[in-house]
């Protein structure tokens, strides 16, 4: 019942992290172009900044911890003993949380009025969370190695 309640809550977290790995770029798109330090600039460094404490930063936590909690039910600490599915898998997490930080430093350069990137940086940027979904996806459920 532990390990079933852990996936649970492994799904839901990862759910909610990926809602705003996909969200915050897209604000970031619409950011760009309002004039710094206005009234429009405060409400999307408002909804950025909520987003990343509120949801995205325990989802991801969340999804670490139990997912983790997942291997060491499974493997125990035979990290080597471990399918390539795997490490192809926890390759693309680890990439998806390097995204979330580079997110995160985006946010911040918003905030301190450094943003260099255009919208047409965002909108390319808003797809790489999508391609690592599908292939964590496709390594779980179809275990191709």
């Amino acid at each position: 019942m532990t390990y079933l309640l852990f996936k649970a809550l492994h799904f839901i977290a990862v759910i909610s992290w990926m809602a705003g790995l996909l969200y915050l770029p897209r604000i970031f798109v619409y950011h760009v172009d309002v004039e710094p330090g206005g009234e429009a600039d405060r409400i999307f460094q408002i909804m950025e900044v909520k987003l990343l404490r509120i949801i995205m930063m325990p989802a991801m936590l969340v999804s670490w911890v139990t997912g983790l909690g997942l291997f060491w039910n499974l493997y125990g600490f035979g990290i080597f003993s471990a399918d390539f599915w795997f490490y192809a898998k926890f390759t693309a997490v680890i990439t998806m949380t390097w995204f979330h930080f580079f997110l995160t430093r985006r946010q911040m350069d918003f905030a301190g009025e450094r943003n260099t990137r255009t919208g047409r940086f965002y909108r390319v940027v808003n797809e790489v969370p999508t391609l690592l979904m599908i292939f964590i996806v496709l390594m779980v459920v179809i275990k191709p190695f």
